[in-house]
């Protein structure tokens, strides 16, 4: 007779185990931390922590011993983070309707990075092309854990100066981030070969794989767009209420832009404002962007789960003092101060300018950019640079998850609105007051 239960169990049993545990965690942890001031990251991280502490797991998740898993992972969880913000931006594009957007994309970030960039230089003696890469890493605000302050859903009404500005900024990052991240790579095979690097890099990096990467995402952004909910009626796809079709967007704007040689990052969010922008008052524009926030919140919760196992297996064991200042002079000087920079002359409340320059998390995207650079060009040890990140992506992830609920409250308030207790900071609707 066979034992009444195989143990040990195959490591594929435990796996379905797993997924089917996580799962049931997306579905029901944003319920059950929607009146406290708690983020789901945070709850992730910890999870991931007491798997990584007591769970016999076949590896250990280090980032530097995984290199293009990291890259190839994070960027699967950003692209679907990207396609899911621009599907939910009510507002227009226009230059002045989007007035905060280009403050934090432009003086801000530029600020950002050079600032990072002098950190790591000056305090933490690093080259100059890794000190770059840093500051192109840090800089841009996360499109996946910057989820709880960025709009609505699609024609939700959450459309203020700060959830609408980290939103787009969010979504627009890689058009200038990127090109410094290629810049340090350019600068580091320039140190090694001693050939030129200025041409190569303004014409192919800045110019072409920017231009190149929006005029994709339009354009298959605004054919998905005509094809869903314009050709004729018997075969309109948004009658299928099918969410998946965002995701093959996703997918084919991002592959064509790597097969051009440019920004998919760029590509996928400008593509998701044209579909956005096809029929904006359709609920099908819902049913896309809650599909895609649903594989997104799956990915992240993975994602953190395996950071969280990190933590536990030292992955900040290169952490020293310098390492440390560094972290929170990024976190608490370098951001606020290039943001409230960035926003001066900008008409909107005080307060509105502070969360603006507070909020803006680091997370997923920054381990993307630092992965894909470190696998671009010869660094020697990396631990240091894995560490650095991962400690200001934690004290991110906690500062910021322990304070979003009471501040988009406040936010609601201000502007009117009444929230649905823990709805508003986590995605969901506020009710206008009658």
């Amino acid at each position: 007779m066979p034992p009444l239960f195989a143990w040990p169990p195959e490591p594929y049993i435990l796996a379905l185990l797993g997924v089917g545990l996580l799962i049931a965690l997306v579905a029901w942890l944003p319920l059950a931390l929607r009146n406290l001031p708690l983020s789901l990251p945070i709850v992730c991280i910890a999870i991931g922590a007491l798997l990584g502490r007591y769970a016999p797991t076949p590896v250990v998740p280090l980032p530097g011993e995984y290199p293009r898993f990291v890259e190839h992972f994070t960027e699967f969880v950003v692209l679907v983070a990207l396609v899911g913000a621009g599907l939910k931006i009510d507002r227009i594009f226009g230059w002045k309707r989007w007035a905060v957007t280009w403050r934090l994309l432009g003086p801000t970030m530029l600020l950002t990075i050079a600032s990072v960039t002098a950190i790591g230089v000056g305090l933490l003696g690093l080259p100059l092309p890794l000190a770059l890469l840093l500051g192109g890493a840090m800089a841009p605000t996360d499109p996946v854990l910057a989820a709880e302050v960025q709009v609505g859903p699609p024609t939700s009404g959450e459309d203020d100066e700060v959830r609408f500005g980290l939103t787009s900024e969010a979504g627009l990052n890689d058009g200038l981030a990127f090109p410094f991240v290629h810049l340090a790579i350019a600068l580091a095979a320039a140190a090694a070969s001693g050939g030129p690097w200025v041409t190569g890099w303004v014409l192919h990096s800045v110019i072409w794989e920017t231009a190149a990467g929006i005029a994709i995402g339009w354009i298959i952004g605004w054919l998905f767009g005509w094809i869903t909910f314009h050709i004729p009626a018997d075969s309109k796809l948004a009658q299928t209420g099918d969410g998946v079709i965002a995701i093959s967007a996703t997918l084919i704007v991002y592959a064509l832009c790597e097969l051009a040689g440019c920004y998919g990052f760029l590509g996928v969010f400008v593509a998701a404002l044209a579909i956005r922008h096809a029929h904006r008052s359709h609920a099908f524009q819902r049913e896309m962007h809650d599909f895609t926030e649903q594989i997104e919140r799956i990915a992240m919760m993975a994602g953190l789960l395996l950071f969280g196992g990190a933590l536990v297996n030292g992955l900040l064991a290169p952490l020293g003092w310098r390492e440390v200042l560094a972290a929170i002079l990024i976190l608490f000087a370098v951001r606020p101060i290039a943001a409230m920079i960035g926003l001066l002359g900008f008409k909107a409340h005080r307060s509105e300018k502070l969360m603006l320059a507070f909020f803006g998390i680091r997370g997923v995207g920054s381990f993307y950019y630092l992965a894909y650079g470190l696998n671009h060009m010869e660094a020697g040890d990396q631990s240091g640079l894995w560490a650095l990140l991962s400690l200001v992506v934690l004290i991110s992830i906690l500062l910021h998850g322990l304070t979003v609920t009471p501040a988009m409250r406040s936010l609601d308030r201000r502007h009117g609105r009444d929230p649905i207790p823990g709805d508003s900071a986590h995605g969901g609707a506020s009710r206008q007051p009658s």
